[in-house]
């Protein structure tokens, strides 16, 4: 398994990850981080503009699939079945098994999967620990807990190498 924390790609958000691209590099599944990538933090539905980039990415021919640590019960599930996609919750990133059980959920290899994700020590290293595309997005939001602004600020040089990529 390979080590690294630099991302193969950073976004500012989201919804500069076209899923047409993503498909031209054989990429017809995309894990998705929940907290600080698709919505903020205890942020319950999606937001309309996430249903219409998950649209978007069907449309490629690339399936959403919610990977999330969250240690709350029904948070993941809660937000998948607002945006109609499958998940699991408490995956354990960046340890491999959860990226393995959502492949094989979805009968896709790591030369079909990426993931995206806002944190370089659980999703960029799981991700990339499994063998799949490594994007990064920035956080959505930092302000309400001390501890988001170190971690942050500790993965910087990570970012600014991904984004020279």
């Amino acid at each position: 398994m390979a080590f690294s924390l630099i991302p193969d790609r950073v976004y500012s958000s989201i919804f500069e990850i076209d899923g047409t691209e993503l498909s031209r590099h054989g990429v017809s599944l995309l894990l998705a981080d929940l907290d600080n990538t698709l919505a903020k933090y205890g942020q319950p539905d999606p937001e309309p503009a996430v249903q219409q980039w998950k649209c978007g990415l069907a449309e490629a021919g690339v399936e959403l699939f919610l990977l999330s640590n969250s240690r709350k019960p029904t948070r993941a599930g809660h937000y998948a079945r607002c945006l109609e996609v499958p998940y699991l919750g408490h995956a354990g990133k960046p340890r491999t098994e959860g990226f393995f059980r959502a492949m094989e959920q979805m009968g896709r290899t790591p030369a079909q999967t990426a993931m995206v994700g806002d944190q370089i020590f659980t999703d960029i290293l799981g991700a990339k620990r499994a063998g799949v595309l490594a994007l990064m997005v920035e956080p959505m939001e930092l302000r309400g807990n001390p501890g988001r602004y170190l971690r942050y600020v500790v993965e910087e040089p990570f970012r600014a190498l991904g984004r020279r990529r």
